[in-house]
């Protein structure tokens, strides 16, 4: 008795893979129009190489293709390639992401970037974390987590992976120089709080954002803001590592050095514009104010350094930031899953952009040597007239 080496999909399944590939087509076309206005439509070259593609597949696959992992597949690879942010989440994922303001999500205490087709490399390790503690270093790269590989993830899928309400371990590949390591880690809670105040001798001290999240601002406000203040003595906003946020608690943190009815905008669709505002006082309007900035400072925390340092009311001291400023959306599926989509990209009102730029430090530190000792002679020196 001979072997079949071709199995054959069942009418019914075969149809549901065509229209689920013509609707990750569909998207693509989508995408297409949106993103570049000059496309009106696809030449009937792609769309017919698109159509071979699936025919191929539907008549010489050696086994029968998974419709859902198709699918996913599909979705995955056309949204996550738009750019570094934007992102096909499963139902997991998507449930992270809708909670990540509010649950007590455990962590290891890595911040990655990634693009799209690569593994995700380490830009920064937290404090006494329990990726620095096993070892973890900046420029590794985390090939899988939990023996699945990383290279088709996209950077928020990969962060929200990493978190789990419960803790946990997560078996972790890394490669570093010709290494490949395989380590476990057990994730934990990162930070108390989301903000940290320390003094420093000559300063009105540090203040230490870790996330910026709602209350953040409320925080500072009940417990920074009594604080008894040097009446000209610099303060420092430390936003090193801050790499989580939202738009909206920046604009409040801004707002307490800096009053203005546009501080920047976000470049839509079109080019339409959605402007940022601080209108209310700025209680900490007059004191001197120096940001710290590292690799792995993102978002929000580089909306608040680059609308500070262009209204001429910081001095940024660091290293230049990775440009990720922009304003994102989450659109459910009906299975649950979910694209998250760039809509907008921060810019100063100048027009200039922070995508793929960052922001230039006016003090520079070595890469190298990244010690707070560094960064507070760095410090000290700039504002030395004060």
């Amino acid at each position: 008795m001979g072997i079949s080496l071709r199995r054959k999909m069942s009418p019914k399944r075969a149809k549901f893979l065509f229209f689920s590939s013509l609707a990750a087509i569909s998207l693509f076309i989508l995408f297409e129009k949106s993103f570049s206005p000059a496309v009106t439509a696809l030449p009937d070259k792609n769309l017919d190489l698109i159509e071979k593609v699936i025919r191929l597949i539907k008549d010489h696959y050696v086994d029968e293709p998974s419709p859902s992992k198709t699918m996913g597949g599909a979705f995955r690879g056309l949204v996550d390639s738009l750019d570094m942010l934007s992102s096909y989440l499963d139902r997991e994922s998507v449930a992270k992401y809708s909670q990540r303001e509010k649950a007590n999500f455990k962590d290891i205490g890595v911040i990655l970037y990634k693009r799209y087709g690569l593994f995700p490399q380490v830009i920064g390790v937290e404090e006494n974390s329990p990726a620095l503690k096993s070892g973890i270093r900046i420029g590794d790269y985390l090939s899988a987590l939990d023996n699945q590989s990383t290279l088709l993830m996209g950077l928020v899928e990969t962060n929200l992976y990493l978190k789990a309400e419960n803790g946990g371990p997560i078996k972790i590949k890394l490669l570093r120089d010709t290494q490949t390591l395989e380590i476990s880690v057990q994730r934990t809670s990162l930070f108390d709080r989301l903000i940290s105040y320390s003094p420093e001798k000559g300063t009105n001290g540090i203040l230490k954002i870790n996330h910026l999240y709602s209350p953040c601002v409320s925080e500072i406000k009940k417990e920074i803001l009594p604080r008894p203040r040097k009446q000209e003595g610099l303060l420092i906003l430390d936003l090193r590592n801050c790499h989580e946020g939202d738009m909206e608690e920046a604009c409040k943190l801004i707002n307490l050095f800096l009053k203005e009815e546009k501080i920047g905008y976000f470049e839509k669709k079109g080019k339409s514009q959605e402007i940022l505002s601080c209108p209310e006082d700025a209680e900490l309007e007059s004191l001197p104010l120096a940001i710290w900035v590292n690799q792995a400072t993102m978002g929000p925390a580089e909306v608040v350094a680059a609308v500070l340092k262009d209204f001429k009311k910081a001095k940024i001291i660091g290293l230049v930031t990775p440009g990720l400023a922009a304003r994102q959306e989450l659109f459910p599926l009906e299975d649950g899953s979910a694209l998250l989509l760039t809509l907008g990209i921060f810019c100063l009102n100048s027009g200039e952009k922070l995508w793929g730029q960052g922001i230039k430090p006016d003090e520079k530190l070595d890469f190298e040597d990244q010690s707070l000792s560094s960064y507070l002679k760095k410090t000290l020196g700039l504002f030395s007239n004060l």
